[in-house]
């Protein structure tokens, strides 16, 4: 009878173990339109973490794909591309999404990052300095 209960409790901790992963971040790779619609940024591996770059505008600028980093704190950064740039770093699992930090070259700014897939697919990209988030929700790129 106790042989038959622990048997019962392993059988029981193990399913509950397998179930695990359902809570686990759900991935983000791939291309993603930004809310505004102006770019494309894909996230894919750098090193051990995720990083997210500029793909591609969608919206054109009067320098277009030349445009620069001109509102970059750091000087020498301010004469590289935005094209290619990496606006998303550091990203890593956490919990039911991903954290990491974003950089807003409108703004040459650096945020905390918080990623997550919604249940409808598109990926909520919060920018957070302290406890004050502001949240974008992207498309998948077709």
């Amino acid at each position: 009878m106790i042989k038959t209960r622990i048997a019962g409790a392993a059988i029981a901790f193990g399913a509950a173990a397998l179930a695990l992963p359902a809570w686990a971040a759900e991935p983000i790779t791939g291309r993603w339109v930004t809310q505004d619609k102006a770019a494309v940024v894909a996230i894919a591996p750098c090193g051990a973490a995720l990083c997210g770059r500029i793909e591609r505008f969608l919206v054109p600028a009067a320098q277009g794909n030349d445009q620069r980093d001109v509102n970059n704190p750091d000087p020498a950064k301010r004469t590289r591309k935005l094209l290619g740039t990496a606006i998303l770093s550091g990203l890593a699992a956490d919990g039911d999404g991903w954290r990491g930090q974003v950089y807003d070259p409108k703004k040459g700014k650096t945020y905390t990052a918080k990623l997550r897939r919604k249940p409808d697919g598109t990926l909520e990209v919060k920018g957070c300095l302290g406890p004050f988030c502001q949240a974008q929700v992207w498309k998948r790129a077709s």
